[in-house]
């Protein structure tokens, strides 16, 4: 369970103070595949950043699992984002000269997992979520872009994280790529029992999702 209460983040830009995030609450349950949408300039990418523990909020707490990760210590938050917190890029980020099956090792090569135990469950995950085995060790380079989204989401997963935050997941996609991608990541929620949060400003991604949350000028909207 994802659960943000009052959160806000505040700028200074020149003399004024800018209200990216403007107190916002919600939350969303384990296994459910949810979205939150808006223009740019609305403040999902701060927000983004909030919920990924990439930067401290001015007040208010994100709960994940019952632990306020906005009063973590900045060395128990950096554990905390590479152990429970999946990403998703439009770009995929993937690493060129790695294969897809390394790259989907390393998260859990900075844990600490053993080699056996990573390979096995980079190999695992890398069939749920679609490449077959004569792709595991082809660079990204030599992978379609869905091919490399899937790679991408299979690594987001490596570390069993109870928050995955996709970013754009499907922009760099044809809308039938897309369509699957989304379709992936909605039977991923239920099936690892995670949260995951798509930011977009795609409102066909919107439909697909159990939850969505729309925000203008820093604020929810109904």
């Amino acid at each position: 369970m994802l659960k943000v209460t009052n959160l806000k983040k505040e700028f200074q830009s020149g003399e004024q103070k800018v209200l990216a995030v403007n107190d916002i609450s919600f939350s969303v349950p384990n296994g459910v595949f949810s979205t939150i949408i808006g223009k740019s300039g609305s403040g999902k990418s701060t927000l983004l950043s909030l919920l990924g523990a990439l930067d401290r909020p001015t007040s208010g707490s994100i709960d994940v699992e019952g632990k306020d990760i906005t009063r973590l210590s900045d060395s128990k938050l950096i554990a905390y984002r590479r152990d429970r917190i999946g990403f998703i890029f439009q770009n995929y980020n993937l690493i060129p000269n790695l294969s897809a099956l390394e790259n989907v090792m390393l998260p859990m090569e900075f844990s600490g997992l053993p080699k056996k135990s990573r390979r096995e469950r980079a190999e695992k995950l890398l069939g749920e979520v679609g490449i077959t085995p004569d792709k595991f060790l082809r660079r990204p380079g030599k992978l379609s872009g869905g091919e490399q989204q899937r790679v991408a989401i299979a690594r987001a997963l490596a570390n069993k994280p109870k928050l995955i935050l996709a970013d754009e997941p499907t922009g760099n996609l044809d809308s039938a790529t897309g369509r699957i991608i989304i379709d992936l990541l909605k039977n991923l929620a239920l099936k690892e029992d995670t949260t995951i949060i798509a930011v977009t400003h795609d409102h066909g991604i919107a439909k697909e999702a159990k939850l969505n949350f729309h925000l203008k000028d820093g604020k929810l909207i109904d």
